[in-house]
């Protein structure tokens, strides 16, 4: 497609095309999308010890949580209990994005719109919980909620009981990767003619004991115990590691024809997904960044854009070791010596690494930046990395001035591999 003015929509392309028309978000920034993206821009960490259990004794005694949030704002009171806080984020996430896109929910319309939400690690609250009634009082005490409180589908299953969508209806698990592919595999559901509305994104809440002390295991998770809020540094040479972070982000796709008959308010167009696995190890890449390429080049092939069409790149930006030099190695590989007139940024610095949630609020951190015309930083970027060498718009927000064309990168354990092309919307 074509970046320039175009002529009017023709009948088969507002079919073809997949917009975004409404947004939502509960993560550690803010719990709907202006305080999120705001934060986001000013580079205010939001790391701090946690105060969810007692972590004296781990490796890593902090994380990125959210704060302030009151689930029967968008959930009646009785089921809230119910709910792991995974489908509490997720199904408020739902709502606002579904507020915001001013979609009423009809019995007509209900078969047009779908849920795919996923999530990386599920109901970990619940599942700690009942092992510990388990071990404690038996088995005969046990919660007849548990199993649906724990299973990662729930959240797409909860939200379309809650919101009354009927359409497609599917929960993805694929770790750090997870809501880039609901997003995508939407896309492609709106694309098929299998709906014309989706509801798309992830959550997670995993600021838990076994979360927490799993990740300090493998040595993923930053040690920076005296200064939480400068402990997420991706592409810093003095990076020592990823901060978890919980949360959901959802948007609202719908086909461009759908979006302009009711008069939507567009944010952005979903122009490209791109999908690959490495094939290699089960939670490092390989050191050429073979499988990131090819998701980044099928995302492009698909977009019907070519490299220098691309200005900007919301990274998946972990701050380990591994990961930022190798999605360096990555974008080098496929935009050659353009990479290093492209600017490139991890919110994760910001936000913390949210999981299966990540990809779902990075994806409206690339939207809102496409609407605004600014990028937001990369903060705690201090000491360059001779094997980071990129452009990671430094500490501070950039305006960019005609800004058409973003990637969201999502690389997780297991190998798998997605991004996402957004452009600005043109009618």
């Amino acid at each position: 497609m074509a970046l320039s003015k175009k002529p009017p929509v023709s009948e088969r392309e507002a079919r073809d095309r997949v917009v975004v028309t409404g947004m939502g978000v509960v993560a550690p920034p803010g719990n709907d999308v202006p305080t999120f993206w705001q934060c986001l821009l000013d580079g205010r960490s939001t790391a701090r010890l946690t105060d969810r259990f007692d972590a004296s004794s781990f490796p890593c005694k902090f994380a990125c949580h959210v704060d302030g949030f009151d689930p029967t704002r968008w959930i009646d009171r009785k089921n809230a209990r119910r709910y792991d806080p995974f489908v509490q984020y997720a199904v408020s996430a739902s709502r606002m994005a579904l507020e915001d896109a001013n979609w009423n929910m009809t019995p007509e319309n209900a078969p047009d719109c779908g849920v795919v939400v996923g999530s990386g690690i599920g109901g970990i609250r619940a599942f700690e919980d009942e092992c510990e009634v388990y071990r404690l009082r038996g088995v005969g005490r046990m919660s007849p909620f548990f199993i649906p409180m724990m299973i990662s589908n729930m959240a797409a299953g909860i939200i379309s009981i809650t919101i009354g969508a009927k359409g497609p209806n599917m929960g993805v698990v694929s770790a750090c990767t997870t809501s880039s592919h609901a997003i995508g595999e939407a896309y492609w559901m709106i694309r098929r003619g299998d709906a014309r509305a989706m509801i798309a994104g992830g959550s997670e809440a995993a600021i838990r004991p076994l979360a927490l002390g799993g990740f300090s295991a493998a040595r993923t998770l930053s040690t920076r115990n005296d200064d939480p809020k400068r402990a997420s540094r991706p592409f810093d040479k003095d990076r020592d590691g990823f901060v978890i972070g919980e949360g959901s982000g959802v948007i609202m796709l719908e086909a461009l024809d759908c979006a302009l008959e009711r008069g939507a308010r567009i944010y952005g167009e979903l122009a490209g997904y791109g999908l690959s696995a490495d094939a290699y190890h089960i939670t490092a890449p390989p050191p050429d960044g073979d499988g990131a390429v090819r998701a980044m080049r099928s995302a492009l092939a698909c977009a019907g854009l070519d490299t220098t069409d691309i200005q900007y790149i919301n990274a998946h930006g972990t701050s380990t070791a591994t990961n930022d030099k190798t999605e360096t190695t990555a974008i080098k590989q496929v935009f050659g010596d353009y990479a290093y007139k492209l600017a490139v940024s991890s919110t994760k610095s910001v936000t913390g690494h949210l999981l299966g949630a990540a990809g779902g609020i990075e994806a409206i951190a690339t939207v809102m930046a496409l609407r605004d015309q600014v990028l937001p930083p990369t903060i705690n970027y201090e000491t360059p990395d001779p094997e980071c060498d990129l452009d990671y718009v430094p500490n501070k927000p950039r305006r960019m001035e005609n800004l058409n064309a973003a990637l969201s990168n999502s690389f997780g354990f297991g190998g798998q591999n997605a991004c996402l092309v957004f452009v600005r919307y043109k009618s």
